[in-house]
């Protein structure tokens, strides 16, 4: 990500910030964003003590998605997501659109290279039409600067049945997963090619599914609901990076501008948005160890 773009989100992020502060807010969260009017909601997943950082997404409007994490890694959502009701609270849903994204701005704090956990709650309304639809990645196009992809794999369509072809950026990762399965990718520490591991069932559409990806520096494995789905051995560690993370699309940072005070991909060449979520994303939660347990799906 260059200073440029940083400098961009960072402006952002502050304009959200005065706008709180004008509204008499009196409690202010990470990055001076206002935490409070939340609506009343039970309690499904909690950021412990190896919670790198949660989006719960139960801003009720706006374009802030607050980081209840000690780190405070606060994102800021594209134009076209809103917010509605979801599995626990309130949710944010995404569709097929370039400026359909939370972005969450490079951070140090964001790296877990060896003990990782990303899960989330979804609820797809389809599955991409072109290679893959993120649920969570920092993985960019400039190959040295990406770390990982946590994704569902879409129906890779080609023309005449779409209108344009896909640029192909994550076509490598994909082989010949099947559609809907849930791929966990990652560029490992050492030299090499990215590894990429998918799983065995695929997400349903139209019902909430907690899922998730960990990795102990030894095994990827991949969990539907609570349940191992896979394993796969895969020593090493994930690359460090400098890379944004970003929810619910894959965006070149270097497109995003918050010129008028909006962040959106207004800097993009092509306006097809090909690897847009078509859905809503719940309870987003990054933490530094292998979960093998989730609380909010019972003992």
């Amino acid at each position: 990500m260059n200073a440029a773009v940083a400098a961009r989100a960072a402006a952002a992020i502050a304009a959200l910030a005065v706008v709180a502060a004008c509204a008499g807010c009196a409690h202010q969260g990470a990055l001076g964003i206002s935490r409070a009017g939340r609506a009343p909601r039970r309690e499904s997943i909690g950021a412990d003590s190896v919670t790198v950082a949660l989006w719960s997404m139960n801003e009720t409007g706006g374009p802030r998605a607050i980081d209840s994490g000690a780190h405070g890694l606060d994102g800021i959502s594209g134009l076209e997501t809103r917010t509605d009701f979801g599995r626990f609270g309130r949710a944010r849903v995404f569709r097929h659109s370039l400026d359909s994204f939370v972005f969450v701005p490079s951070s140090p704090d964001l790296d877990t290279p060896r003990d990782f956990t990303i899960e989330a709650w979804v609820n797809l309304s389809t599955y991409g039409d072109y290679e893959d639809t993120p649920i969570a990645a920092r993985w960019v196009p400039q190959t040295g600067e990406r770390s990982w992809l946590f994704t569902v794999v879409g129906r890779r369509l080609v023309p005449p049945v779409v209108p344009t072809a896909s640029p192909g950026d994550h076509a490598d990762l994909l082989a010949h997963a099947g559609t809907g399965l849930l791929l966990f990718a990652f560029q490992p520490a050492d030299a090499g090619a990215a590894r990429a591991y998918t799983s065995a069932r695929p997400v349903e559409l139209g019902r909430w599914t907690h899922v998730a990806a960990t990795y102990d520096g030894a095994t990827v494995r991949i969990w539907i609901n609570g349940s191992l789905d896979v394993q796969y051995a895969s020593p090493g560690a994930i690359r460090r990076s400098d890379a944004p993370l970003e929810l619910g699309n894959a965006l070149d940072p270097r497109w995003l501008t918050s010129f008028g005070g909006d962040l959106r991909a207004s800097l993009a060449r092509d306006p097809n948005a090909y690897y847009a979520l078509d859905g809503i994303l719940d309870e987003v939660r990054l933490s530094n160890v292998a979960r093998t347990r989730f609380a909010e799906l019972g003992p």
